[in-house]
């Protein structure tokens, strides 16, 4: 299993990653590839340090370096997590047996870090099949022959492009969602505020849905959200 890991200036959470995936996988991943986005602080050099294998993207962009990661990557099976987000422990044996029961692709359920009445409803929506309440921070397995089937991530997309693979993905393969959860952060929360962050999102999520070109989300989510 190759886990692959989209950045851009996370030098204060890929070290804790990197040591969380060593102490958590059940030793079925083979190499933990970080895909840097152009980061400016010391992302690359502690990613380095801590033992993953670094590649610089040719273009920013989440939906790119994860691609480009993919190109990469040795393993049969791909894990693409956020560099905010942990996986739970023996997370490649689960997803292991998982894919031996037929299940192609899949994802985790979702927890924050932090507690608020709104992140936890949200949350416990993560365990239900719909495609529509799937998203980037449960992180996403895939077989490496179902995701280059799909093309792998579209890469013109700079905001829900997790939406669409998982889409793509269901159209090809069972998709399995566990029990267990992913920890992710909730510093965008923090930065913004709970209630004004997720109204964004919904806002971003419900106008993707209604067909609004990627500039008109892009430029929505930059207005919006910081980050």
């Amino acid at each position: 299993m190759s886990v692959i890991i989209p950045v851009i200036n996370e030098e204060k959470q890929i070290g804790f990653l990197i040591d969380h995936i060593k102490r958590a996988e059940g030793g079925s991943v083979c190499e933990m590839i970080v895909v840097d986005g152009g980061s400016r602080d010391r992302t690359v050099q502690v990613a380095e340090e801590r033992g993953a294998i670094v590649i610089t993207a040719k273009k920013r962009g989440r939906a790119r370096q994860m691609n480009e990661g993919a190109a990469a990557a040795k393993g049969e099976l791909l894990y693409f997590l956020h560099a905010d987000t942990l996986p739970p422990n023996q997370f490649d044996r689960e997803i292991l047996s998982a894919v031996k029961k037929g299940y192609g692709a899949g994802c985790f359920r979702l927890r924050f870090d932090m507690d608020h009445a709104l992140l936890r409803f949200y949350a416990f929506f993560t365990r239900f099949k719909s495609t529509l309440l799937r998203f980037g921070d449960q992180s996403l397995y895939a077989e490496r022959d179902v995701f280059e089937k799909i093309g792998g991530f579209d890469d013109l997309l700079t905001v829900m492009e997790d939406q669409k693979i998982v889409r793509d993905l269901r159209k090809r393969t069972p998709f399995y969602i566990s029990e267990r959860e992913v920890i992710t952060s909730a510093r965008r929360y923090k930065e913004n505020g709970v209630i004004r962050l997720q109204l964004a999102f919904t806002l971003i999520w419900f106008l993707y849905y209604l067909g609004v070109p990627q500039a008109g989300l892009v430029e929505l989510y930059n207005s919006l959200i910081r980050s």
